[in-house]
């Protein structure tokens, strides 16, 4: 059958395995050329090996949980909107979340997913105590800091290429509440967001959405969203006694693909103009619940059917600090000059990185999704030279597109990934369309 990612581009022919066992698994591995998939959020074909797909929904108990120091120890296909929903009612929640909880653990794991408080917490590897992997000759090592510690860095991060993971030992969070206290701050431009972000590292959480056609004195106009977990007593009275309940919300779902004009320059011109304006005019300070902060889009199901049959390709590169500003300004103008507009424009500030394959590195990321189109493909080339100039790297977890040519010239770290996936075999057996198009 064909598969995709989230982004729906590239479709690939594919045979999709779903095994009930590790001995399934085992058996799969041993006779080669595969790949783990979990939930099929990343976007594009990262998740997806034409000769073996080897799904791991089947792979989904909760096997521990440590209320001394909040270790959960999960097989790899448990999804994070479970864990969500056993754990916070409890006073329990990840320490480092992606922007959907419709992914899995060992997708988290793979991808090494970020959150809105990277530059305070790190990526999930900063969380993650050990992992069990299964290798080529189909045995299962643990591996941590202590043990098989190099593989274990190549393997956070490593997009399924070192093995498949069965089961992670992770930590969650102590909260008292489910409700974020959020302060929203509005940038004229991309230098004042900025300047808001650099003088707000203290904060637990932050995120800017960012207008990504305004032009001039508006160039990267923004609403930064700064949240701490909330305490029971900041809660109105009639919520301190149920401090874990949450409204309700009526999910929607995107019946079918929209027409491909949909999202057009104007279209996401007037919206842009009428959000920044309703955000500028709310309260500074809110209180506001953990979906409604963290996941804003999983109310919305089918979400990726607004760009159309033919998909969206997304644009996530991370600059380094000192460059930063003037890549981010030289990305925004380019994106406000050309034809297209990008319905979603996210801005976040990274901290260091830890892991040895990881996206992250100490600056910004950017991301921006265009409906995948000839011509929007070939503008995006033009962004990542822009990116490349400025020292930035892309988010693997996010692209569908990228060349061999300009991933080898933005990543230092692959050419040692290379030399430790082909000293092990690795490659021969854990393969993806992505690492295929990337040399990997």
């Amino acid at each position: 059958m064909k598969l995709a990612g989230w982004g729906r581009f590239p479709k690939v022919e594919t045979t999709i395995v779903t095994p009930h066992s590790y001995e399934g698994i085992r058996e799969k591995v041993l006779k080669g050329s595969l790949i783990a998939r979990g939930n099929g959020r990343s976007y594009g074909d990262s998740a997806v090996n034409k000769d073996t797909t080897l799904h791991m929904k089947r792979m989904n108990k909760m096997i521990s949980f440590n209320p001394d120091n909040g270790q959960l120890v999960a097989q790899a296909g448990v999804m994070l909107a479970d864990v969500i929903n056993t754990f916070l009612p409890r006073g329990w929640f990840p320490f480092v979340t992606p922007g959907t909880k419709f992914v899995t653990l060992g997708g988290m794991a793979a991808t090494d997913v970020h959150g809105k408080n990277h530059h305070s917490e790190g990526s999930f590897v900063q969380h993650i105590d050990w992992v069990d992997l299964m290798t080529p000759d189909g045995r299962v090592r643990r591996c941590s800091r202590q043990k098989n510690a190099k593989l274990f860095h190549w393997t956070i991060g490593g997009m399924g290429l070192t093995g498949v993971i069965l089961t992670i030992a992770c930590r969650l969070r102590k909260v008292n509440t489910s409700w974020i206290r959020q302060k929203t701050i509005a940038a004229q431009n991309l230098h004042a967001a900025i300047d808001v972000f650099e003088q707000t590292l203290s904060s637990t959480y932050a995120v800017a959405w960012i207008d990504c056609l305004g032009r001039g004195r508006q160039l990267g106009r923004s609403l930064i969203m700064l949240g701490e977990h909330a305490q029971q007593d900041e809660l109105p009275d009639e919520r301190q006694n149920k401090p874990f309940d949450i409204p309700r919300r009526k999910s929607i779902t995107v019946p079918f693909d929209l027409p491909s004009l949909t999202l057009n320059r104007w279209s996401v011109g007037l919206f842009n103009s009428i959000y920044y304006w309703i955000g500028a005019q709310r309260p500074r300070h809110s209180l506001i619940d953990y979906e409604a902060y963290f996941y804003p889009l999983d109310t919305l199901h089918g979400w990726n059917k607004i760009y159309g049959c033919k998909g969206f390709a997304q644009f996530q590169c991370a600059i380094p600090l000192g460059q930063s500003l003037s890549g981010l300004k030289q990305i925004l103008e380019t994106v406000s000059q050309s034809p297209s507009g990008s319905f979603l424009a996210v801005l976040k500030r990274f901290g260091p990185s830890a892991g040895y394959f990881s996206f992250p590195i100490e600056g910004y990321t950017l991301s921006l999704d265009f409906p995948v189109t000839p011509k929007n493909l070939t503008f995006l080339n033009q962004l990542d030279n822009i990116a490349i100039r400025h020292g930035g790297k892309f988010y693997l977890a996010k692209d569908s597109r990228i060349s061999f040519s300009t991933y080898h010239l933005s990543h230092d770290s692959h050419k040692d990934y290379i030399r430790f996936l082909a000293k092990h075999d690795r490659e021969k057996i854990f393969v993806s369309e992505q690492s295929k198009r990337l040399g990997l």
